[in-house]
């Protein structure tokens, strides 16, 4: 018996992008977990490769639990009608304008349920408990068009790619440029060459170090490093310096947890070659204004980094209207597969850039006397690349860009301001930060508990949140912290798991 070829295995691969008017306004509740998935309407699907069953246990609709604020007369509900009422607002002030910017459906087509019947893992229960995935900022849980593009790709393209004049080695080849060309097209970017693939934001970071900052940076040059910064954000720039005799330089910040604006204008000078700084914090969730650090920092011909870990699941990226001359990110924040990667280097910056790593696939010629280099991207490409990951991470932008990304951005803002105002109804518990602009993120202690503990605490009510020094340890000591315990939403989370999250919380400080 021979096996079918597969003409198009793109189309199997990426599902059209849906526009709002094909974007249905409620999703029913998930199914029981002896009934197979339905593959949403559009979707192109893999033979023998039916959607994936709910798990085990999968709960009809999340439970509420006790604790959890009463519901309100007059308020429009969070979620639709299948599933329970959305909780009240808490009572701080408005409260009522929190839920109300939570619509059953956003503008653009979007509600949570939409996104969350794509994700296997979200109808599973921990602890007996339906799971209430709220550590995020850690990794995103992954929609069943990556696992199913995972299993084609595997089942059907499985080829190194570049070196092959077989068909299969072309097939993988071309599914592998089309997830450059994808991350290009999500950053902005004016070309798919200016997109290298790495392991994640931490390798692009070590990448841009070792080849571009090693072939620049002289003794008593400057890089301009923020304290909210990931450590990924720091340590490289530290080896780098300490290697250069360059210095790194911290930016402080305001109470708020915002860039002093201030004291970077002043640190900023002849002496600065390079500024680094997040889009989106991780632990505080603040968003700088990067487009006019950037530009300030041009002035003094200095180049920006900007680290976008944090930043591409939760709102649109111009790398451009940025004024980044690199950019970086990880896919598995941006529910894609773990150990794949991107790096956007701005047009011209490539001429100071050497290669970081030798071997195959970027050269162009090899002998003992002589060896030349392949053209960017390629250059930065040593080896076999995350092949099954780019896959991956193409068919997670395609599964993201089918929503309407400013919907998303205004869901999660109004989600935050609504757990913001929730959280706060807790009894020693403190949220640490309070910038004008940030991302989905509360970082928080709660009076008489160490982090730890209330993880663990919320962990048996199957909640699952961060606690820890969140790989930012200068960030927290800006407020005397070591630790602290960090609740991150996402596209796919509810006002229902923020009352969860609250009621188990509140149950923990009386003593339950």
């Amino acid at each position: 018996m021979t096996t079918p070829d597969v003409p198009d295995l793109r189309a199997l691969l990426r599902a059209p992008a849906q526009t709002p008017a094909q974007v249905p306004a409620a999703v029913p509740t998930p199914v029981p977990a002896d009934v197979p998935a339905v593959t949403a309407p559009g979707t192109p699907t893999t033979p023998g490769m039916p959607g994936m069953p709910a798990a085990p246990g999968m709960p009809t609709a999340p439970a509420q639990l006790p604790g959890a604020p009463a519901a309100v007369p007059g308020v429009p509900a969070v979620v639709p009608a299948q599933t329970p009422a959305a909780p009240a607002p808490v009572p701080t002030a408005s409260p009522e304008d929190a839920l109300a910017a939570l619509p059953t459906t956003a503008p653009g087509g979007f509600s949570p349920e939409q996104a969350r019947k794509d994700v296997p893992i979200l109808h599973r229960t921990v602890n007996g408990h339906p799971l209430v995935w709220l550590d995020n900022g850690a990794t995103t849980q992954k929609p069943r068009q990556v696992i199913e593009a995972l299993s084609a790709y595997y089942g059907a393209a499985n080829s190194n790619i570049h070196r092959g004049a077989h068909t299969m080695a072309r097939e993988a080849t071309e599914l592998y440029e089309a997830g450059r060309t994808a991350v290009a097209e999500l950053l902005g970017a004016p070309s798919p060459e200016n997109i290298a693939f790495v392991r994640g934001t931490t390798e692009g970071i070590n990448l841009v170090a070792q080849s571009w900052g090693r072939s620049v940076l002289q003794p008593g040059d400057e890089i301009l490093v923020p304290v909210l910064e990931h450590h990924s954000n720091i340590v490289p720039w530290q080896l780098l310096a300490k290697e250069t005799h360059a210095r790194v330089v911290p930016v402080p910040l305001t109470p708020e947890g915002e860039i002093d604006q201030r004291a970077y204008a002043d640190l900023l000078s002849a002496r600065t070659q390079l500024v680094v700084v997040s889009q989106a914090s991780n632990v505080l969730g603040t968003v700088p204004p990067v487009a006019e650090m950037a530009a300030l920092a041009h002035r003094y011909d200095a180049r920006v980094l900007v680290d976008g870990a944090q930043a591409v699941a939760h709102m649109p990226v111009d790398v451009q209207r940025l004024g980044a001359d690199f950019y970086v990110f990880s896919g598995h924040k941006l529910f894609a597969p773990t150990g794949i990667g991107a790096l956007y280097t701005a047009p011209g910056m490539t001429e100071t850039m050497r290669p970081w790593q030798g071997g195959g696939n970027m050269i162009e010629s090899v002998s003992f006397e002589r060896t030349t280099f392949a053209p960017m991207p390629h250059l930065l490409e040593a080896g076999t690349g995350h092949i099954s990951g780019v896959v991956g991470l193409l068919a997670a932008i395609d599964w993201l860009r089918s929503f309407d990304r400013e919907a998303v951005a205004a869901y999660e803002n109004a989600l935050m301001t609504y757990a913001a105002q929730a959280m706060a109804t807790v009894p020693g518990l403190e949220v640490i930060g309070s910038a004008a602009e940030r991302i989905a993120v509360l970082t928080f202690t709660l009076a008489g508990h160490d982090p730890a503990s209330v993880a663990d605490w919320l962990d048996r009510d199957g909640i699952a949140v961060r606690a820890g020094h969140h790989c930012a340890q200068p960030a927290l000591a800006h407020y005397g912290l070591e630790s602290a315990a960090r609740a991150s939403f996402a596209l796919y989370n509810t006002s229902d798991e923020v009352d969860q999250l609250v009621a188990s919380l509140r149950r923990m400080q009386a003593g339950a």
